[in-house]
């Protein structure tokens, strides 16, 4: 047993009060205690027993096993998983270009795990979706798909053209800061001409909001954004596919889609949903029903005979935001 100042010599049923401080057991052989590196599995990190390599000869050995990571190789030799690799710390100085070349990667844009805005329009996320390949039912192919940072309520607008997205995020922005009595701060978007031109520049120039644009070719830095289209999609995709409905119905199924997230939703780290957070009542949502679902309407219109069917049918395809009444 080794000290800082001295060496003991301990019987063999000798226990020490924490195993955990054992790093190594030698067997006693002829009075003399043999250590022999290829025959021993150390117990933990023991760099202390091997000879560091050069860095010449590390390199050396990182090409011949086919430029693998030094943490790997370090791993067979301290574990003897392997024959003829020498027994050393084997030092990775960074200076292989080949596996600059090879392996370079995008930096990973980390989550905020505690976010930094309190209230709700401090930011809005958006980004735009399209061309379709099938138009909608009012001859749609686009969608914006606009979000708060703070309740991650969302709002999607449909397109005839992306020319229409300075005109709609206008009004929007207008209605919204009226209805909560709030001020839109800043918006983080892409580098798309949508979203950069002269007619929102001058608009964000004068209400004073702050524009945040992505790197190009970097969508991980709007990932709000980005990950609300891939579930409004999937929603949508999954909607049609129960509902039995035909693909220009993709419209009605991601305003449904929408509609029905910002009521379920769990935002954290509120633990609440984002109707909530934004409107700060709790919605009802015991009227909602599935999408494509047959319902019948009370026809009041047409004069209709004393025999006659009273009713048309249809299918409920969505909820209307402005009006209590379905979408059929």
């Amino acid at each position: 047993l080794f000290s800082d100042t001295e060496c003991l010599v301990l019987s063999y049923d000798f226990k020490l009060p924490d195993a955990s401080q054992v790093l190594l057991r030698v067997p006693r052989e002829n009075n003399i205690y043999n250590v022999n590196l290829k025959n021993i599995i150390p117990s933990g990190d023991l760099t202390c027993l091997f000879v560091k390599a050069t860095l010449d000869e590390s390199n050396l050995w990182h090409r011949r096993l086919g430029y693998v990571n030094f943490k790997t190789i370090n791993k067979l030799v301290k574990g003897n998983l392997v024959r003829g690799l020498p027994s050393k710390v084997f030092k990775n100085d960074n200076s292989c270009v080949v596996c600059k070349k090879g392996k370079q990667h995008r930096a990973s844009c980390k989550s905020k795990t505690v976010s930094s805005v309190d209230q709700p329009l401090f930011r809005l996320y958006m980004d735009l979706f399209g061309p379709t390949f099938v138009k909608s039912l009012s001859k749609k192919s686009y969608y914006l798909v606009i979000i708060d940072d703070y309740s991650k309520f969302s709002w999607v607008f449909f397109l005839a053209s992306k020319d229409e997205t300075p005109s709609v995020l206008k009004t929007f922005i207008i209605s919204l800061e009226n209805l909560l009595t709030l001020k839109v701060k800043t918006i983080r978007c892409d580098n798309g001409t949508e979203f950069k031109n002269s007619d929102l520049n001058q608009f964000c120039g004068v209400k004073g909001i702050r524009r945040e644009f992505s790197v190009p070719r970097t969508p991980q830095q709007n990932g709000i954004a980005e990950r609300k289209n891939k579930t409004l999609i999937e929603a949508a995709r999954t909607l049609l596919a129960d509902s039995l409905l035909p693909i220009p119905f993709w419209a009605e199924a991601v305003n449904t889609a929408c509609y029905v997230q910002n009521r379920v939703l769990v935002t954290k780290p509120h633990n609440k949903i984002p109707y909530e957070l934004l409107h700060g009542i709790l919605p009802s949502i015991g009227f909602m029903t599935p999408f494509g679902y047959p319902v019948t309407i009370l026809n009041t219109l047409d004069s209709l005979g004393k025999f006659q069917g009273k009713v048309d049918e249809g299918f409920l395809i969505g909820y209307s935001v402005c009006s209590k009444a379905f979408r059929v």
